[in-house]
């Protein structure tokens, strides 16, 4: 494994390829309403412990990933000395914390759940312009400095969703931020905190944790006209070694998280993180990416990554089963075989046709989709 430093306030070098435990094996496999509610422990502590003892040593959950069970899990899979192996990261969701009392309640139920006395790397979760004035008028980054200086906490970061400005009022809006975490992949250059938002927090020495390398796995799965670009290379590389060596290309690059599923995953991210390396990639390589990330984007309607915050619906749509279908259904050119999987794969109920509407999914979405319009172009397109 290849380790990296991760700013200039972190003291421990870290793995190139951190585990991102959004999306662990389930027993009922696909998502919506059921993610969360059937992880596959044993499975889970496989794929946990191989990645470990095969270098990874930067583990990062949160507290309402997969309904709250990510957590526990994560906890049982580090015993067995597993715990002293690596650095572990979680996170405090804002949206449910009114109170200091209520940060220490489920700080508390974090430690237990991950059978720890402390955590390494805590983030502030998800921050946008209204959440950054809530914790502010909380006195939520004093709470967290109090933890950290106990010894509870080592280091303090946030996670970052929303439109480019408000990434550096934040960045620059505390001086005692240890490192932060953004979405970003050779489609995301211009968005969220972006590349302009990478070199800010890497002039500041802040550490840089990159989320999303893969768009939920999309950009391991590319549609014919994105390949051909790849394919003019003289490098041979999979759809996920091209995303993820732009990625480790860069300096600023600490950790690249990947939501593992399937233990080929884990095998063959260990295998790319290997023999990843800054500058890696020729010039005529990253020319490549400009013109595979036009293709991308034409080719996949709805900037889904299926992270599922969306959900639950209030009236039980499965929105991120929805735009899968549907994407994939204009990526590979097979309207005609994602209008059978919409209709024999998704329950009545649960189509985008049961929109009713009601916006509450909005707030929600990290990527700002319009939710309630796309799923009406879904249902358009899959209704005839």
């Amino acid at each position: 494994m290849k380790y990296r430093t991760l700013g200039n306030r972190v003291s421990e070098r870290i793995s190139a390829l951190g585990f991102g435990c959004m999306r662990l094996p389930e027993l009922q496999p696909g998502g919506g309403t059921a993610r969360g509610q059937s992880i596959d422990e044993k499975e889970a502590q496989r794929l946990l412990r191989y990645a470990i003892d095969h270098g990874v040593n930067y583990i990062d959950t949160a507290f309402p990933y997969h309904n709250g069970q990510s957590e526990p899990v994560v906890g049982r899979a580090l015993k067995d000395g597993y715990r002293e192996r690596v650095l572990l990261a979680t996170k405090l969701p804002i949206w449910q914390t009114e109170s200091i009392a209520d940060c220490n309640s489920v700080f508390h139920k974090q430690l237990s759940r991950l059978k720890t006395d402390h955590i390494d790397f805590y983030l502030l979760h998800a921050l946008n312009n209204e959440r950054w004035k809530k914790i502010q008028r909380l006195g939520i980054l004093e709470w967290a400095l109090e933890q950290k200086r106990s010894g509870r906490i080592r280091y303090i970061g946030f996670s970052f969703h929303d439109e480019p400005p408000m990434f550096p009022v934040i960045l620059d809006g505390w001086k005692e931020w240890d490192f932060c975490q953004i979405q970003y992949n050779y489609v995301n250059e211009e968005y969220q905190a972006g590349t302009a938002g990478l070199r800010r927090a890497a002039e500041r020495g802040i550490g840089v944790v990159i989320m999303e390398p893969l768009l939920g796995g999309s950009l391991a799965r590319q549609p014919e006209s994105v390949q051909r670009i790849f394919d003019t290379a003289s490098s041979r590389r999979s759809a996920a070694a091209w995303a993820l060596h732009w990625l480790w290309n860069k300096p600023e690059v600490g950790v690249v998280l990947s939501g593992m599923t399937t233990y080929e995953q884990v095998v063959e991210n260990i295998s790319i993180a290997e023999g990843s390396q800054i500058d890696l990639l020729p010039p005529a390589e990253l020319a490549l990416f400009s013109d595979a990330k036009l293709a991308y984007e034409a080719a996949r309607p709805v900037p889904c990554t299926a992270c599922n915050y969306c959900l639950p619906c209030p009236n039980d749509v499965d929105i991120p089963a929805n735009f899968a279908i549907y994407n994939d259904s204009v990526a590979f050119e097979r309207l005609d075989v994602g209008r059978q999987q919409y209709k024999n794969d998704i329950a009545e109920e649960k189509r985008a046709s049961s929109c009713i509407q009601c916006n509450e999914c909005l707030e929600k979405c990290p990527q700002n989709i319009a939710i309630p319009d796309r799923l009406a172009e879904v249902d358009a397109a899959f209704a005839t």
